[in-house]
């Protein structure tokens, strides 16, 4: 069996990795529901919906269903083989482990910084929609008027102080805010199936994917119909489903626990997208989805969402909304938070990071001093767009509109990157586990789609950032793919001048045999024949 050229020879097991790293993370502190809880606030379902659902519908028009379904069957797909390989392979390092060991460590170390760097500055720019729904709602409930910005700070404020306790009280802080997202999204759906939906009645219509194609709704008010934008704001729903193998070290059985969570919110997700989005053409009808759409866009509303719940549930559940907005955006962000600080943790232990940000917290064992690291780039990415941007409505239409289409574009390559490393890792070096569909076909159509999906984002930029010629808008494709070719020439600059990192890149494994019994394919890792 040929190697890898720059994997591993052998995993090295997590307790030479404290050894090396100065401490490990707190093993065996989160359960199956914990890690879903941790995954499913990372997409934020109530956030998801009200961003992503007007997004879609303003491609679409009232076949806003059919996009989410047709995401909904991709990502199930993609899930099949990083299941498998979430089974082989069980690392805090997620996707930069799982590409290090199908393509190398040059792929696996630009993907593991590249999407390092996306989840830090997603977490970024969810705080800036905090930052917004805070200001703007409890200036309209109590006439307490503060910048955005100033909600931002206390937020990443809130973060930090999170990362310096336990990830079970994480988890359970983001548990409690997702069960009233999804509550409140229920009541909805509730009060407008029971009251036999809105003008059109229940528009079943929307879950045809034939209706995504010369939607005459989305024609009429929008004068087209983009397909291309519809798909992507569906597929937009599920960043941070993938986040499962990232809090292996700190799961009681990360092997069963990749599997339950990653399909648990790959499909759940689905179902309620689909569900939620439904609720919204049904309740508003054909045209009228598309124009309160449009109103939205006009700026006569804060959210087409609201006036929805307002007609269907009464002013207390639209107060929901508003308050639920605010968590959701906080739980969102601290998901990503979370995810950041522990793919730094995981970089710089193997020693491609500052080692100081391999330390973890004494009593808690969480990665303090990545998540300050965070923290930090967080801060000042934030800073320099209010310093550019001062005012509140930009902490939503900036902030949190423009950083998010760059990390998608980073997401989305490197799960396409993934999918081809996995099939690349069954076929070449854990040939028993290969499997035609689950490592080999879902994989290949996964990551295809994954290309489809930020060749979507690419040429629809302009309309979903609203800001057609800003240079960030411009220029943000070219510098996720600068990030990743940068990450290419750090590894190479490695492997001739410090080979032992290179060499050990990728490397750590949550329960590894000991690096001197080379398991040869019986686990999966690379030979060194």
């Amino acid at each position: 069996m040929s190697s890898v050229v720059g994997a591993p020879p052998t995993s090295m097991p997590v307790s030479e990795t404290t050894e090396k790293s100065g401490g490990g993370l707190n093993p065996g502190s989160l359960g199956p529901v914990q890690v879903l809880f941790l995954i499913v606030t990372g997409a934020a379902p109530l956030a998801a919906m009200v961003f992503n659902v007007p997004v879609t519908v303003n491609g679409s028009g009232f076949a806003a269903p059919a996009a989410f379904l047709i995401a909904t069957v991709v990502l199930t797909i993609f899930s099949v083989g990083y299941i498998e390989m979430s089974r082989r392979v069980s690392s805090i390092g997620g996707f930069y482990t799982f590409i290090t060991r199908g393509l190398g460590g040059m792929m696996g170390l630009a993907s593991g910084l590249l999407i390092a760097f996306c989840y830090i500055i997603f977490c970024a720019g969810v705080l800036g929609a905090f930052g917004y729904f805070a200001s703007t709602s409890l200036d309209a409930w109590f006439g307490f008027s503060l910048p955005a910005a100033v909600y931002m700070a206390i937020g990443l404020a809130a973060f930090a102080a999170f990362a310096l306790f336990d990830i079970e009280l994480t988890a359970k802080v983001l548990g409690t805010a997702l069960v009233c997202e999804v509550l409140t999204l229920g009541i909805l759906a509730v009060c407008v199936f029971f009251a036999g939906g809105g003008p059109d009645g229940v528009v079943v219509g929307g879950l045809n994917p034939v209706n995504l194609f010369n939607n005459d709704s989305a024609i009429k008010v929008f004068g087209g119909a983009a397909v291309g934008i519809a798909l992507f704001g569906a597929f937009w729903s599920w960043v941070g489903f993938e986040m499962a193998p990232n809090y292996a070290e700190e799961s009681r059985n990360p092997k069963k626990i990749a599997k339950i969570a990653t399909y648990g919110s790959v499909i759940g997700l689905g179902i309620f997208y689909v569900i939620l989005s439904l609720v919204f053409v049904s309740g508003y009808g054909k045209i009228g989805a598309a124009q309160a759409v449009a109103d939205q866009f006009a700026g006569k509303s804060d959210s087409a969402w609201y006036p929805l719940a307002q007609h269907f549930g009464g002013s207390w559940l639209k107060f929901l909304f508003e308050l639920f907005m605010i968590t959701s955006s906080f739980a969102c962000s601290m998901a990503f938070f979370n995810t950041g600080a522990r793919y730094l943790f995981s970089l710089s232990r193997e020693g491609l990071l500052p080692k100081a940000f391999a330390q973890t917290h004494a009593k808690h064992k969480t990665p303090v001093n990545a998540a300050l690291a965070v923290t930090a780039i967080v801060f000042v990415w934030n800073a320099a767009f209010t310093i550019s941007f001062p005012d509140t409505l930009s902490a939503l239409t900036k902030i949190a509109t423009w950083t998010p289409l760059m990390g998608v574009m980073g997401i989305l390559a490197v799960q396409a990157i993934c999918s081809f490393a996995i099939i690349r890792y069954f076929a070449r070096e854990a040939k028993d586990g290969f499997h035609w569909w689950k490592t080999g076909l879902a994989p290949l159509v996964g990551g295809l789609a994954q290309f489809g999906a930020m060749y979507l984002l690419i040429s629809n930029r302009a309309g979903l950032g609203a800001a057609e010629g800003q240079v960030f808008i411009k220029y943000f494709p070219e510098v996720i793919v600068g990030m990743f070719l940068l990450g290419c020439a750090y590894a190479l600059y490695l492997k001739s001048s410090k080979p032992a990192t290179f060499a050990a890149i990728g490397a750590f494994e949550t329960d590894a045999a000991p690096i001197e019994e080379p398991l040869h394919g019986t686990r999966g890792l690379p030979s060194t024949a």
